[in-house]
């Protein structure tokens, strides 16, 4: 497809979905559910009095913090289990007990934790992307063919330059799709977090948009802005993934 096909045609459904959202409106009568010009002026509202830019930064930060702090320590972790068998056999029991646990389940715990603030919903994003960035580094680990690294011992590699020279690489892949994942994940995480947790960002602005006033303009407008936001941070990293990608098929 050519560059302006790319946009134009996703332009043009969006332009189609609203459209069709207006003629609802305008058809059922409603005076609950806002129609589009509702939301942009809601919107509008909130970007004149300043604050519209801190909600959004705030979830950001939020979810910038626990994702980074998930790979930091989820990558290294889940090869390390992948590489230690007797490691992965301690281990690997408690991660699967804990992996189907849902993020949201531990909110409790981090309030009384942690109290109503940022950590709270940080704890929460980093469970959400710890366990898939810790297994998916394991399999990788796992899947490495047995040639590649008879290859390496055969070339007399210490284990340090073996994993430099050819666990690393072997994983990359598989670790960049899981990266993306995760922070989906966090992503909506983050979202429900932020409705129970704290007092700013995305997530709040619809709960409290709900509850004082029943702004449903501002509860539909921080939907959007939850999809538009977390639309471009996944092309962010689907961009992301493809330059990595040619660069160490290049080298």
């Amino acid at each position: 497809m050519r560059r302006g096909e790319l946009i134009l045609l996703p332009l043009a459904a969006v332009l189609v979905l609203a459209g069709a959202w207006q003629l609802a409106v305008m058809a059922t009568g409603t005076t609950i559910f806002p129609s589009p010009g509702d939301v942009a002026r809601g919107l509008g509202e909130l970007a004149g009095r300043g604050i519209l830019w801190s909600y959004i930064g705030d979830s950001l930060v939020r979810v910038v913090s626990g994702y980074l702090a998930a790979v930091i320590i989820g990558i290294p972790f889940g090869m390390a289990l992948g590489w230690f068998p007797i490691l992965e056999r301690i281990v690997n029991p408690i991660i699967q007990l804990l992996r189907p646990i849902s993020p949201l389940a531990w909110m409790p715990l981090a309030v009384i934790w942690f109290g109503v603030s940022n950590t709270a919903p940080i704890f929460l994003i980093f469970l959400a992307a710890f366990f898939p960035i810790v297994v998916a580094s394991m399999n990788a680990v796992h899947n490495i063919p047995p040639m590649y690294l008879q290859a390496g011992r055969n070339f007399g590699l210490s284990t340090p330059r073996l994993m430099a020279k050819v666990i690393v690489p072997a994983t990359f892949p598989p670790i960049l799709v899981s990266l993306r994942i995760a922070f989906g994940i966090a992503w909506l995480v983050l979202v429900a977090a932020e409705m129970i947790a704290v007092d700013s960002g995305l997530g709040y602005l619809i709960i409290d948009a709900r509850n004082a006033g029943k702004r449903y303009d501002l509860v539909v407008g921080g939907m959007l802005l939850i999809g538009v936001v977390g639309l471009m941070i996944d092309a962010l990293f689907r961009w992301g993934t493809r330059t990595l990608m040619r660069r160490e098929v290049t080298e």
